[in-house]
């Protein structure tokens, strides 16, 4: 679970900001189920995302896939001297039922800083301390094993040792890793095109998952009364030593493998049925609305189950409100969310700040803002900064009308000038 992001330097975030997945209020539980970000265009919340997103591909690629000689792929802040300083990034979690925090710093060229602590029994314990090229290893890291000191020679100055030690099966450093690896996921944008082979070995995967599966879709669609689908079996292992065998020497028995692997899955397919008649339609037959929320679905059940973060860049942009509205109350249901899971989002969506047929959908303390200071760097604070006017205020009116600011200044006739000055220009 995430309790805590910070980053600093980071495009448009010039200085430090921290995203805090803690209660304010509430006292019920250790960390909140969703964080939802407004701002307006070019705010920079996609940004934060980014600076989440930047952070984990760095934990997995920068031993193995950054060269020696090709720096640290950071973003910095661009409209003053900021590209000169080095860039942060910190989370705190909480995994195994113990809490975390690791960060680090980069410049252009190496790592500056890097951190690694866990807190058994609430007491610090230091895993691991970078600065620089010297690397002080905690009693975890360094005693039982004769690989941490062996993997200091190993460290160049823009990969994290983080990588490097998981890569090499440091078990002290593992948890961290594969909470990046494995439970920080992100919902990229519409697929070119659409996978049956992910949804149908899915739902094949387990019994009653298609119905859950459909009474999710009926979201989405009241008209879904059900989804067809078929999976094509894998050749068995002697087909597969047969066709290598066939070929020669020209492909391994592995290679061979993975092409017949992706010929199946390719004929792999999903269907839904609509109307009282449950007539079949082909997936190119339906909305985009519905393939993004059929997309989705797997990745939300699964986390529901297991937990993780679910981090999703513009959420209106292709989910109804009301099919939001419904996602966000499955994280915050304690009965569906039996993992633990958190949901991080941006949006422009205010109608999310009221109720949606009469139920709350965003509590004060799951609300965040991003908004542009007059230096052209971005600001991240939460709406608990501002103090309730009255029980029961309007959200949702209050943002719009810039009590908390994060709106584009937009005024019409200022959109009219501009016009009529380019009518006159062009004249």
């Amino acid at each position: 679970m995430l309790r805590s992001f910070r980053l600093g330097n980071h495009r448009s975030f010039r200085d430090e900001h921290e995203l805090l997945l803690m209660p304010a209020y509430s006292k019920d539980r250790d960390v909140l189920p969703v964080a939802a970000i407004y701002g307006a265009n070019a705010s920079g919340k996609s940004n934060l995302l980014d600076g989440l997103r930047f952070m984990a591909d760095a934990v997995r690629d920068s031993f193995a896939v950054w060269t020696p000689e090709g720096g640290v792929p950071r973003r910095a802040f661009k409209l003053d001297d900021s590209p000169g300083r080095p860039s942060v990034y910190v989370v705190e979690l909480i995994e195994s039922g113990i809490r975390y925090t690791y960060g680090f710093e980069v410049d252009d060229r190496r790592v500056q800083e890097e951190w690694l602590y866990s807190y058994p029994e609430k007491r610090k314990r230091v895993l691991f301390e970078r600065s620089g090229g010297d690397i002080k290893l905690g009693t975890a890291v360094a005693e039982g094993t004769g690989k941490g000191d062996a993997l200091k020679g190993l460290l160049r100055p823009n990969s994290l040792f983080l990588s490097l030690g998981a890569q090499s099966g440091l078990d002290a450093v593992l948890p961290v890793q594969r909470w990046f690896a494995n439970k920080l996921v992100f919902r990229d944008d519409e697929p070119s095109t659409f996978d049956h082979a992910t949804i149908a070995r899915f739902l094949a995967s387990s019994d009653g998952l298609t119905e859950q599966f459909v009474s999710l879709l009926k979201i989405a669609d009241l008209g879904i009364t059900g989804i067809e689908y078929n999976v094509t079996p894998m050749p068995d292992d002697d087909v597969v030593s047969a066709v290598a065998h066939e070929l020669k020497n020209d492909f391994s028995v592995e290679r061979v493998r993975e092409m017949l692997e992706g010929m199946v899955r390719n004929s792999d397919r999903v269907r839904l049925t609509h109307g009282p008649k449950s007539r079949t339609f082909e997936i190119g037959e339906e909305s985009a609305g519905t393939l993004s929320w059929l997309m989705l679905l797997p990745t939300v059940l699964r986390m529901l189950r297991d937990g993780g973060v679910l981090a999703i860049d513009e959420i209106d942009a292709s989910l109804h409100p009301r099919v939001t509205a419904a996602l966000v109350g499955l994280f915050r249901s304690t009965e569906a969310n039996v993992g633990g899971a958190q949901l991080v989002f941006t949006t422009h969506d205010a109608s999310l700040l009221s109720p949606v047929l009469g139920d709350e959908v965003l509590t004060r303390e799951d609300v965040w803002f991003v908004d542009k200071n007059p230096d052209g760097a971005s600001d991240l604070y939460p709406l608990t900064d501002f103090k309730p006017r009255k029980e029961g205020e309007n959200l949702e009116r209050r943002y719009l009308g810039g009590s908390y600011g994060a709106v584009p200044d937009v005024q019409t006739e200022t959109f009219v000038s501009a016009l009529l000055r380019g009518v006159d220009g062009a004249a």
